[in-house]
């Protein structure tokens, strides 16, 4: 069932999980979390970035994943959210489609910039019911970048994070604590700094950069209060390797349907698998 985000967080916390926030970019991969979601009978976000929205169209997005629900995972609860909103036109369209959730990421502004977008984000948010998440310090890397070493991982200043939360009241925070978009080498978990974060704010936190990050560290940011967590680029890559490999196997093969089919199976193991690290498996109770 679709649900408000703050249904699914609010649990999440008073049982010391991680909801997954999974970013998906097409029907296979949508079909993929919501099978996922059913099978492990575990709470879910179901994101979509601006980018995602130009590719699949906004209503199509919400009409498609709202019928998956309904037909696949009629008794679990998903969040629709907007992630890295940066153009406010789509964050007020993604508010007026229903989300419970939208990501205004103003974290590549001075702070005061990022404040001002952020309350305007707010603002427009509170008619409709919905929660916003802001960023303090700019999450590096790419969704789908996979290998090598980032000159630099920026972090997130505490006295930063400290004053956006004080000046904006976000729903729910991101900060650059030494994650990043894709998959490389030197990415970490500042634990002190999270912590730190948490002390301060007592805000709940979404975790940018979950692919590739070690599983012992996230199960033990989890424990820190990390409480939401974002998997994309885990996604892209298992649908497109497994994607390549079925073409390059079935190279006669015509029918879409049987090369697309296996995608979906395997944007479901991974989601299963982030399901099972961030304990949120058997959190649905029928």
């Amino acid at each position: 069932m679709v649900c408000h985000i703050k249904t699914i967080v609010k649990k999440a916390i008073s049982n010391g999980y991680a909801i997954g926030a999974f970013n998906v970019h097409n029907l296979e991969a949508i079909l993929g979390v919501v099978r996922a979601a059913q099978r492990a009978k575990s709470p879910a976000i179901i994101q979509v970035s601006e980018g995602a929205i130009k590719y699949i169209g906004l209503n199509n997005f919400v009409n498609i994943t709202t019928d998956a629900v309904k037909n696949i995972a009629p008794r679990i609860p998903i969040a629709f959210n907007l992630d890295h909103g940066k153009n406010f036109e789509v964050v007020s369209d993604c508010l007026e489609a229903g989300f419970s959730s939208v990501h205004m990421d103003g974290s590549f502004l001075p702070l005061n910039e990022n404040i001002k977008v952020t309350n305007e984000a707010m603002k427009e948010a509170k008619k409709y019911g919905a929660w916003v998440q802001g960023e303090v310090g700019p999450i590096m890397g790419g969704h789908g970048k996979i290998g090598g070493k980032l000159k630099s991982v920026p972090i997130a200043d505490l006295n930063e994070v400290v004053e956006f939360v004080k000046k904006t009241n976000v729903d729910t925070l991101a900060a650059a604590v030494g994650t990043a978009h894709g998959v490389f080498c030197n990415e970490t978990i500042l634990m002190q700094l999270l912590r730190d974060i948490k002390q301060k704010t007592k805000k709940p936190f979404v975790l940018h950069g979950g692919s590739g990050v070690d599983i012992f560290k996230i199960k033990k940011s989890i424990k820190e209060g990390v409480n939401i967590i974002n998997i994309g680029t885990d996604i892209k890559v298992a649908f497109s390797e497994t994607l390549k490999k079925t073409c390059k196997e079935n190279k006669h093969e015509t029918d879409p349907r049987n090369l697309l089919r296996p995608t979906i199976e395997a944007v479901e193991k991974v989601v299963l698998q982030s399901m099972k690290i961030f304990g949120s498996v058997n959190q649905v109770k029928f």
